[in-house]
């Protein structure tokens, strides 16, 4: 069932939150993070692990959610690249927590994974969690080829692809694998 799919995503990430050293201060935050109770001043005592660590996490629970499609496929791999995350149907799916960086080498393998995946008849879809993303680097992606999906609108694409109602279920699980708990 996708909610046990779900939770064990959640547990596993709630031990490796847990073990993390914290501090404190103000800014942003989204769903995910009230999952984990993983406030702002949390957050930024190091942004790149939490970044990393959150992307991850949100990649295996749109991997969980959709597994559950008789047409899914797990993501294309050429050599050391992940092309996309995971297949439904002829759409590639890259499950994005967000993008901070608009580096020009980054933005290259967009491209270059758009074309990849559309050559080989899918559409490529990237499902962005937070809506604090680099402008630039959406339109980039945009431009590259990918159909780039942000916040609601990607709670709202999971439903309607899967059936299954995400930003509910993540609603009713704030604070249900705080990190301060360790599992």
């Amino acid at each position: 069932m996708v909610r046990d799919k779900i939770k064990v995503v959640l547990n596993k990430y709630q031990k490796a939150f847990s073990d993390k050293e914290i501090s404190s201060e103000e800014g942003y935050t989204d769903i995910l993070m009230e999952v984990f109770n993983i406030t702002p001043p949390i957050k930024e005592t190091n942004m790149q692990y939490w970044g990393r660590e959150l992307g991850k996490c949100w990649e295996g629970i749109i991997k969980a959610v959709f597994s559950e499609r008789k047409d899914y496929g797990v993501g294309i791999r050429e050599g050391d690249d992940e092309i996309c995350d995971c297949i439904i149907g002829k759409k590639a799916i890259e499950a994005k927590y967000r993008v901070g960086s608009g580096d020009s080498g980054t933005l290259k393998k967009f491209k270059q994974y758009a074309q990849r995946l559309r050559d080989a008849g899918f559409e490529p879809i990237m499902l962005f969690l937070r809506e604090d993303n680099l402008q630039a680097a959406i339109t980039a992606s945009k431009a590259g080829g990918w159909t780039v999906i942000v916040g609601q609108q990607c709670f709202d694409f999971i439903k309607k692809e899967s059936g299954f109602d995400l930003k509910a279920e993540l609603e009713l699980l704030k604070g249900a694998h705080d990190i301060k708990r360790k599992k």
